[in-house]
């Protein structure tokens, strides 16, 4: 982990692109717990939503330690 803890897509926790296991590692949070939270979010709001803002991220944010 980043000792400045910058918002990008973790290398090693990561279930596809590192996106939520990188929004975790930033805020301290526990990744799998993020990740029951965003699919749960993503399913109430008919998913698409949360199927685009996943792709989105997943072009914005750099990978760690690039």
């Amino acid at each position: 982990m980043n000792a400045t803890r910058t918002l990008s897509r973790s290398r090693n926790d990561r279930m596809f692109a590192g996106v939520v296991g990188g929004i975790a590692a930033r805020f301290g949070w526990n990744s799998t717990l993020v990740r029951v939270v965003y699919v749960v979010v993503s399913i109430a709001s008919a998913a698409f939503p949360g199927i685009l803002v996943y792709l989105i991220l997943w072009l914005l944010m750099p990978e760690e330690g690039a």
